[in-house]
């Protein structure tokens, strides 16, 4: 994995200003059209909730580009933020064959 020290970009932010602002639409507009609450999408575009596989659909849809893509933004966003706050100290390593744990016959 590639470390960085500057986190990915919340996914609504590029929602905001590379696909609402940048067509002139509004949070309502867009709401509308993917059918979802304004209130989800407006938490989605503030950076207070996340993007769903069944959203990364609708908006792929919607501004022509793939699913895969905001599913990607939303991965990166979060796997960022989960491997500063995991404490890998506390995990126990299971590799190798020197485990203690019961074989299977």
């Amino acid at each position: 994995m590639l470390k960085r020290n500057l986190p990915p970009v919340h996914p609504g932010e590029i929602l905001r200003e590379e696909y609402i602002k940048e067509r002139s639409l509004t949070v309502t507009e867009v709401a509308k059209g993917l059918g979802i609450a304004r209130a989800n999408l407006s938490a989605i575009v503030n950076e207070r909730a996340g993007i769903s596989p069944e959203l990364a659909v609708k908006l792929s849809e919607a501004f022509g580009n793939t699913a895969q893509f905001w599913v990607n933004l939303q991965k990166n966003y979060e796997l960022w933020h989960a491997e500063r706050k995991v404490n890998r100290s506390v995990v126990r390593h299971f590799s190798g064959k020197d485990n203690s744990s019961p074989q299977l016959v």
